[in-house]
């Protein structure tokens, strides 16, 4: 049986994949209809599945931090500490307890989750987000060589819970809570790829953001259908030949210098899915070709909904 062949846009469709309100208003509500969500007055902070709703309804494992009316839950408390520690207490009684998956991962790692015009309402152990399916983000960075074009792929280390032995973008990490996005790359640069402060400093280059709202597939780890809605900031790396990225963590297993082809075509089969759950890479990735006068309106008809 022949494999489907997926384009760039594909690929993104398959990250960005619930409804869109704007582009798909009936599936976009009936999926919501489905669901309950996490709310700060009128604002949604994030989406949440029946199977978390029912445990978050259970007092003895999730104590009496949480108000429900109809398929609308909020987190109580006055301050970001008292809302911060009292959905500490109810993840981590779930964590010891067994009842997600997900947790399996605890990292001992806040995530900040924001309420309107970036107020600070909670922190979030990383790995309990997609339970409750709010907004987080990271950062991603591809290094590249101009001649010839050929981009740093690292595969990461095959014992990590989350898209284990699968492929990635050169640097890619979470902004955790009181970390800065150029921070983070800084940080991130070095403890997986091993390059130093002063190189992406001196040479990497902002190039914009992507946003995308994910469903959880099984190479993620932890339960499969949880949501995660995402923002990555961007970054490209112009480096020259005799830069070369080495694992300095246990993230990653190993670096190879791939062409732009050889690298998509890692990512487009349907039967093995090699990237990095291909969320990241073929969104972060999906830019690559418009930066170097690779894509146009004839090699992808489809150009213009990017």
């Amino acid at each position: 049986m022949t494999s489907k062949h997926y384009s760039n846009l594909d690929l993104i469709n398959l990250v960005d994949s619930f409804p869109n309100v704007a582009t798909h208003p009936v599936s976009h509500a009936e999926r919501l209809g489905e669901l309950s969500i996490l709310v700060h007055n009128t604002h949604t902070l994030g989406y949440i599945l029946p199977s978390v709703t029912a445990v978050l309804k259970d007092t003895k494992l999730s104590g009496t931090h949480w108000g429900f009316a109809g398929k609308v839950i909020t987190l109580t408390g006055e301050t970001v500490e008292e809302r911060s520690e009292n959905i500490r207490k109810t993840t981590e009684v779930w964590g010891e307890n067994g009842i997600f998956d997900i947790l399996k991962g605890w990292r001992n790692e806040l995530y900040t989750v924001y309420s309107p015009k970036g107020h600070e309402y909670f922190k979030l152990e990383r790995s309990a987000c997609a339970l409750f399916g709010v907004v987080t983000y990271g950062v991603h960075m591809t290094a590249y060589t101009t001649s010839p074009l050929k981009i740093w792929v690292p595969r990461r280390n095959p014992e990590k819970p989350t898209y284990g032995g699968l492929l990635d973008n050169t640097v890619a990490g979470g902004i955790s809570s009181g970390m800065s996005v150029f921070e983070t790359l800084v940080k991130e640069s070095e403890e997986e790829a091993s390059f130093p402060e002063s190189l992406i400093r001196e040479k990497a280059k902002a190039a914009g953001h992507v946003s995308y709202f994910y469903q959880r597939m099984k190479t993620a780890g932890g339960e499969e259908g949880l949501f995660q809605p995402e923002v990555q900031y961007v970054y490209d790396l112009e480096v020259g030949n005799d830069v070369i990225p080495k694992p300095c963590d246990d993230e990653v297993q190993d670096f190879h210098l791939m062409d732009v082809e050889q690298e998509y075509g890692k990512i487009r089969p349907h039967g093995s899915h090699e990237a990095n759950d291909i969320r990241t890479s073929s969104s972060v990735m999906g830019s690559l070709p418009r930066k170097t006068n690779r894509t146009t309106l004839k090699s992808a008809p489809v150009y213009i909904e990017f």
